[in-house]
């Protein structure tokens, strides 16, 4: 009987959701209250190279990567239409005997994973993007990384559109929250560059320790700040390397509404947070001479500025950068120095569900050899939020 229940509350549950985006159910025990929601996305783009070739199938064609802009090579220019950004979540609300709520929340989208090809079909699978469950204070499960300040990103046609300058990390973590501090306990991993090689990477995943970070935000009138911190232990022990180093950042950032309009701005410095910023455009350490790891330095700075022209039409204007220790006599001098992106969009709200985004952008990533290269893109994306 206790199995037939369930499976007509699953039945019932399935019915509900088809039908609108919150239903609540009731039992003798607790009531649970669901809803879903998300959007879909087309995105179209017109992106020329001046430095070499982005291959059909590189995930620097659906969305800008730093790290992926060419250098070295003939220009190259490419039309692309995906809509991988699509993206759907699904929530569950609980409340217990005592009062007290516990809750779930699952997103997907398509981006990033493998297979799927452009010939045909453009199918691709599903990944996960948050999965996590919050109980009083405390959050576990995948999220955005503590670390991050998620205020900062600007709106951008492009999915990140400031990724050179700003922390942009998902990872499962157990995180503690209160009165605008937090700390968690995050996923650890390592990405280590080999003694003179440039922009390669190892991801080894040999660390112990699991990283650690604080953070504390609060808003006064109309300047919403945030400070963070993490330190990390870096591991290697393969390939003959068996080292341990430390990592550690610092993340400011600040967002101003200015009536409906908005300046937001961050830096973010460290040694050994590579996989956090820049979408790992920098690598955490590298291998010097005796196998033992150095942390890889990173400096990033980002500034957006949103003005609202009407209800209807809205502006983005957006410069991130991300400049790296210059370490050459270990990583050779093709590791990058720098990458940047200058972008500017029209945002259209063509009614309360709809966007059309315009938006032209420059990004380019210069080598410590001093050999650089740019991405010029144009991108134009509707998204019909439900």
């Amino acid at each position: 009987m206790q199995g037939f229940n369930k499976a007509l509350t699953a039945t019932a549950v399935a019915a509900a959701i088809s039908a609108g985006s919150l239903v609540t159910i009731a039992n003798a025990s607790a009531e649970t209250e669901f809803s879903y929601g998300g959007y879909i996305k087309l995105d179209a783009m017109i992106t020329r190279t001046d430095s070499g070739s982005l291959p059909s199938g590189s995930i620097g064609r659906d969305f800008y990567i730093p790290g992926l802009t060419p250098i070295g090579g003939d220009s190259n220019t490419y039309t692309d239409f995906h809509a991988r950004d699509t993206r759907f979540y699904f929530r569950a609300n609980q409340t217990l005997e005592n009062g007290e709520t516990i809750s779930g929340y699952v997103e997907f989208d398509f981006l990033g994973t493998p297979g799927g090809d452009k010939r045909v079909t453009n199918s691709y699978s599903p990944r996960v993007r948050h999965a996590y469950i919050q109980y009083k204070n405390w959050l576990a499960g995948q999220f955005w990384s503590n670390f991050q300040d998620t205020a900062i990103i600007p709106e951008a046609v492009d999915f990140v559109g400031a990724p050179d300058g700003i922390v942009f990390n998902r990872q499962p973590q157990i995180r503690y929250s209160n009165n605008g501090f937090s700390v968690s306990v995050e996923a650890p991993e390592t990405t280590v560059t080999p003694n003179l090689g440039g922009t390669a990477r190892v991801t080894t995943g040999d660390t112990a320790m699991p990283d650690l970070t604080a953070r504390y935000q609060n808003k006064v009138d109309n300047i919403h700040y945030s400070v963070a911190g993490i330190y990390r232990r870096l591991e290697y022990r393969q390939d003959g390397v068996d080292s341990t180093e430390t990592g550690w950042g610092v993340n400011l950032t600040t967002k101003i509404d200015i009536g409906p309009h908005d300046i937001r701005a961050g830096f973010v410095h460290g040694e050994g947070i590579g996989r956090y910023v820049g979408i790992n455009s920098v690598n955490d350490a590298v291998v010097n001479e005796a196998l033992n790891l150095d942390a890889l330095g990173y400096t990033g700075v980002t500034l957006a500025y949103r003005h609202v022209w009407s209800e209807q039409y809205r502006t983005n204007l957006i410069f991130a950068r991300g400049r790296f220790e210059d370490k050459r006599e270990l990583t050779g001098l093709n590791a990058n120095d720098h990458t940047q992106r200058i972008a500017a969009n029209l945002m259209y709200q063509a009614n309360e569900r709809m966007v059309v985004g315009f938006e032209v952008s420059r990004a380019t990533r210069e080598l410590l050899s001093g050999q650089d290269g740019n991405l010029d893109r144009i991108q134009v994306s509707v998204q019909y939020a439900f």
